[in-house]
């Protein structure tokens, strides 16, 4: 009988024009990726800077006005995890990739054209469910790259995220200048197609091998490496969007900032952002994963609290760059952990239960702390908020896995 090592260990080597082929390949599919994950985040957040004040400005109330801010994050959490577990039983992530800017370009143009709470209301939801389609998007991006640099990898990918973000911000206020609030909810429509006419030449090869059940999909859910790095990420993103996408900017308005420093202040927490994933890229195979969000709540904890006594521009600006990057480290570490002990089968649903618990932070942020806020005032509001990251982050992480 021959032997079966020696079949492998002369088996000839892959011609290298297939391997160079196979290179060219994947290069294609991360900048065709790239491209897509950059349109799709610039569609989501070109009109997200001046949002809580265009929200203010047609409903007076902060607990309305949290609500409606709140309807990104709580549609993001009820269809997060059953789009990732679709995906994975379909075999397809294209599909639901391809909601995401289609339904972005639809919220936006919904928003734009709102008279009242119910326009606002529907809008932000519609845009919720477009930021669903990140699960598979990051399945498939982090599916390019072996599984010892996951971490590296949704860095990566967040890195791009945030990029994308950083267009839409920077220009929201110049843009309400030359056409009102109107014209970044226009060009945030526009950019929806385009990112969905690129998402349609996406390479995606099916999955392979068994396809998992229900309740296969289920236990992954369960699993503590799963869900413990996933509420943890909830805890940061209660943060972000209580203050940079809630009520930071009610209190930059009531100390005198207009919309293009405001706009400013939201991409300079982003480029921070940009920047703890950029450092998450370089140094996560040299820092501990448990140490690296150790730091990334103390930061958040800080931004917060800077928020809450702050009396000018200058503790803004440091209260926007603690807390973008806290979250900039905090979230492809935790998402990374979230994933490594998970098969490239299950993987999609992992994703999506990480991002669908992350949502209920996004969710709560605005809506628990519009409540507090109208009862003891915003800056209060801050520092309990504050004290509240610091004790959930460092116990949780205490107990992270490796």
């Amino acid at each position: 009988m021959t032997n079966s090592k020696a079949l492998i260990e002369h088996a000839p080597a892959e011609p290298e024009s297939i391997a160079g082929r196979r290179r060219d390949d994947r290069r294609l599919a991360l900048v065709l990726y790239v491209l897509t994950v950059l349109l799709y985040w610039s569609a989501l957040y070109f009109y997200v800077p001046t949002l809580p004040m265009y929200v203010h400005s047609k409903i007076g109330d902060l607990v309305v006005v949290g609500a409606v801010l709140s309807m990104y994050g709580l549609w993001q959490a009820l269809a997060r995890l059953p789009v990732g577990m679709a995906a994975d039983r379909v075999g397809r992530r294209k599909p639901f990739i391809l909601l995401g800017p289609t339904l972005a370009l639809l919220g936006a143009w919904v928003m734009g054209h709102a008279s009242g709470s119910a326009g606002l209301f529907v809008g932000r939801g519609i845009t919720g469910l477009a930021a669903a389609a990140w699960v598979p998007m990051v399945a498939a991006f982090n599916a390019l790259f072996p599984p010892k640099d996951v971490v590296r990898a949704s860095a990566l990918i967040s890195l791009v995220s945030s990029l994308g973000c950083i267009i839409g911000t920077s220009l929201n206020g110049r843009l309400n200048e030359i056409g009102g609030y109107g014209l970044a909810f226009a060009l945030a429509a526009g950019m929806g197609g385009a990112a969905l006419v690129i998402g349609l030449v996406l390479p995606e090869p099916p999955l392979t091998g068994q396809r998992p059940s229900a309740r296969d999909l289920a236990r992954v859910v369960m699993r503590r490496v799963v869900w413990l790095p996933s509420l943890l990420s909830g805890v940061s993103h209660y943060v972000l969007f209580t203050a940079t996408y809630g009520f930071l900017p009610i209190l930059g308005q009531r100390l005198g900032l207009g919309d293009v420093a405001q706009g400013l202040l939201v991409s300079l927490n982003l480029v921070s952002q940009a920047a703890g994933n950029l450092g998450v890229a370089a140094l996560g195979r040299r820092i501990s994963s448990r140490r690296l969000a150790y730091g990334s709540f103390g930061l958040l904890a800080l931004g917060a609290a800077l928020a809450a006594v702050a009396q000018g521009p200058g503790l803004i600006l440091a209260a926007q760059l603690c807390i973008g990057l806290g979250q900039g480290t905090s979230y492809p570490v935790l998402m990374g952990l979230s994933m490594r002990h998970v098969g490239q089968g299950e993987r999609t649903a992992a994703v999506g239960a990480f991002q669908a618990l992350y949502g209920i932070g996004m969710f709560a942020g605005p809506a628990v702390n519009g409540l507090v806020a109208s009862a003891v005032g915003i800056q209060p509001m801050f520092g309990i908020t504050a004290l509240l990251c610091l004790a959930l982050g460092w116990l949780g992480t205490g107990k992270l896995r490796e």
